[in-house]
């Protein structure tokens, strides 16, 4: 299932000043090829994981594999993945803070 959305709404139906409009980026403008690219990206990901799910529970037997080291190295014992989309949420509302 696809990730849930940051989604702010207006306090009390106000608008924000014109000030932080104006200091905020332009909004980002997607061709429609880049739109081709990340739904094909994303569909062909939705596929991986339902074979991957579909190997799991013994429904198939070819199909994605998924890695596993059989020696972990000693070095990423402590490593912790990011959550790209938490950083992202954590920049927008610092820039928020900032701007306020």
């Amino acid at each position: 299932s696809p990730a849930q959305k940051l989604v702010f709404n207006r306090v009390n139906g106000k608008r924000p000043p014109l000030l932080l409009q104006q200091i905020s980026a332009p909004e980002e403008c997607y061709t429609l090829a880049h739109e081709e690219n990340v739904r094909f990206v994303y569909e062909a990901w939705q596929q991986v994981e339902q074979q991957l799910d579909g190997s799991r529970s013994g429904e198939s037997t070819c199909g994605p594999v998924q890695y596993v080291e059989k020696t972990p190295n000693p070095g990423l014992k402590n490593f912790v993945p990011i959550d790209l989309e938490e950083w992202w949420a954590q920049q927008f509302l610092a820039k928020i803070e900032n701007c306020s």
